[in-house]
């Protein structure tokens, strides 16, 4: 008896944080379906379905150049992290080298280091070699820090995979690279999909390197775009900033659906005790 009450409590718990998290969405959501006179206060349910909006959105705001500069961006550096994180974090997690600790705390830095500290001195050092307003002004810093995380992501794993399969290998004459790649990485691409996922999330969501670093309205990133088209909109059409929202959010949504089971997974692993 104490047991079912004690689920029936968690599944009540969980329900009204579930509905906390999804009632803005949704309020969101249903604005964008609305038209500029139906004069929406709060939560309204839309009486029609009318696409209009992400169509004037769309159009107005230039998302199409927004959307494709963070896709580049998003992709390239999460998978250029996720390669260099397989390869430190098998490093850090399974092989033992004179100063390894030592080395793995630097890598750590990037994690601890305040990042918004390094924005400026990034700006003129990217400017002196003419690398502002580029993709690359973006993509470098942001793989320079996903991969501190990537490395203490799959050094993580790799300290919790069986150490009598790596001894096994060895035994067989396998090297290091063949144990990483036709060993060890059929188990580790639950770990790497969701730490491509965590990657790729905060990459299309970054502001502020992109606010400082692009000024070109052409290389110009969704969320950057979508703060632009906000302020210039917000005031005179809010269904339009609404709509806008719903098609910056949607790759990232759809990105984590596809991926869902491979996350959980992933996290599941990654609370493995080391």
């Amino acid at each position: 008896m104490t047991g079912r009450l004690d689920r029936t409590l968690t599944y009540v718990v969980l329900s009204i944080f579930a509905l906390g998290a999804i009632y803005p969405v949704l309020s969101i959501l249903f604005l964008a379906f609305h038209k500029k006179s139906d004069l929406v206060t709060g939560f309204a349910w839309p009486t029609t379905v009318d696409l209009g909006t992400f169509r004037a959105a769309w159009n107005l705001g230039h998302f199409a150049d927004g959307i494709r500069s963070s896709a580049i961006v998003a992709v390239t550096v999460t998978v250029v992290s996720a390669f260099l994180s397989l390869l430190t974090g098998y490093a850090f997690g399974t092989m033992r080298f004179r100063g390894d600790n030592i080395v793995f705390g630097i890598v750590l830095l990037g994690l601890i280091f305040p990042y918004e500290a390094t924005v400026i001195p990034l700006y003129y050092d990217f400017k002196s070699v003419g690398l502002t307003n580029t993709l690359w002004a973006l993509i470098l810093p942001q793989i320079g820090q996903s991969v501190s995380f990537g490395t203490f992501w799959m050094r993580a794993f790799f300290r919790s995979s069986p150490r009598s399969v790596i001894e096994a290998a060895r035994i067989d004459g396998a090297s290091s690279p063949n144990i990483l790649f036709r060993v060890l990485l059929p188990q580790a691409w639950p770990a790497i999909l969701t730490l491509s996922t965590l990657v790729f999330m905060y990459t299309w969501n970054e502001f502020l390197l992109a606010l400082v670093m692009i000024q070109k309205q052409s290389i110009t990133t969704a969320p950057l775009g979508l703060s632009f088209f906000a302020t210039a909109t917000r005031g005179s059409d809010p269904t339009r900033v609404a709509a806008a929202s719903i098609l910056v959010a949607a790759p990232v949504v759809v990105v984590y659906i596809f991926l869902q089971r491979h996350f959980i997974r992933g996290m599941l692993a990654g609370s493995i005790k080391e």
